[in-house]
């Protein structure tokens, strides 16, 4: 491994930031690969893929806008074939739980042939402070389409660990692991959290649809974004996912984070101070 490249695509995101760090932490030969790297990778344009990934013996790929888009299977059994191509013996994908689309992107990946590692991983933490909502809980009031479903949130670094752990250690290839954290909780109850960790107020109110979306409209935000959280708060935020799985402890052999120790470090990083 120490004389292996390991390629991550997708690696300026929440994840692929945090495992790079940890993997060079390690001595490992490692490079992020993403529309503005050095070898630039875009989705969206297939020409950059095989250069991309030539040299590497492994891959970390975490698919961009989301799985759950209707081109995202098709595009990761394509990326697999490229990869078998360049010569990569594994790829770890990070997948969803819950969703048809990303069901049928783990399956053109493991018909490509190549060995595979699935982390499927619920809502982040992250979402809170470095995703969609940290201007709301910076603002005091997070506003969204959800009710009393519970989510059992996953930290980030929670799943950088396990990706670390499935790119080094063989013992891993051909697993499925749910990555969830060690309790589920309402985003009412994680805003409470939050407010708990922060010592602010913050107000959670639940909206209708229409509104949250004419609210991020109205922000700005992209429609392809407004559409992918539309599919995930009126569709997979069903209670489907709501059951808290081992994934952490089955690879890394310790519990996952919860999400109250998540919104203390956070809130003493100073993210949500206004």
């Amino acid at each position: 491994m120490q004389n292996s490249e390991i390629v991550l695509v997708g690696g300026s995101g929440k994840t692929g930031g945090r495992i790079t760090k940890r993997l060079e932490a390690r001595g490992l030969n490692v490079r992020a690969a993403s529309r503005s790297s050095a070898r630039p990778f875009d989705w969206e344009d297939r020409s950059t893929w095989r250069e991309a990934l030539d040299g590497a013996s492994s891959a970390y790929v975490a698919f961009q806008p989301d799985l759950s888009v209707a081109w995202a299977a098709e595009a990761i059994g394509a990326l697999a074939k490229v990869a078998v191509d360049c010569g990569l013996a594994h790829i770890v994908l990070l997948s969803g739980r819950g969703e048809e689309g990303a069901q049928r992107s783990e399956a053109a990946l493991k018909a490509s042939g190549i060995d595979t590692t699935i982390l499927r991983a619920s809502w982040f933490c992250q979402n809170f402070s470095e995703g969609a909502f940290v201007e709301q809980i910076i603002g005091s009031r997070l506003q969204l389409p959800a009710g009393e479903i519970s989510e059992p949130f996953i930290d980030a670094d929670d799943i950088a660990d396990a990706a670390v752990a499935a790119l080094t250690d063989p013992r891993h290839r051909n697993k499925v692991y749910e990555l969830t954290g060690p309790r589920a909780l309402t985003f009412r109850q994680a805003v409470a959290e939050i407010a708990a960790a922060t010592g602010q107020p913050i107000e959670y109110k639940q909206v209708s649809m229409a509104d949250f979306t004419g609210g991020l409209a109205a922000a700005g935000l992209p429609q392809g974004l407004i559409d992918l959280l539309e599919e995930l708060f009126g569709q997979v935020l069903d209670g489907r996912n709501s059951k808290v799985m081992g994934g952490v402890a089955e690879i890394l052999g310790r519990p996952a984070t919860d999400f109250s120790q998540y919104a203390r470090r956070a809130a003493t990083s100073g993210i949500w101070s206004a």
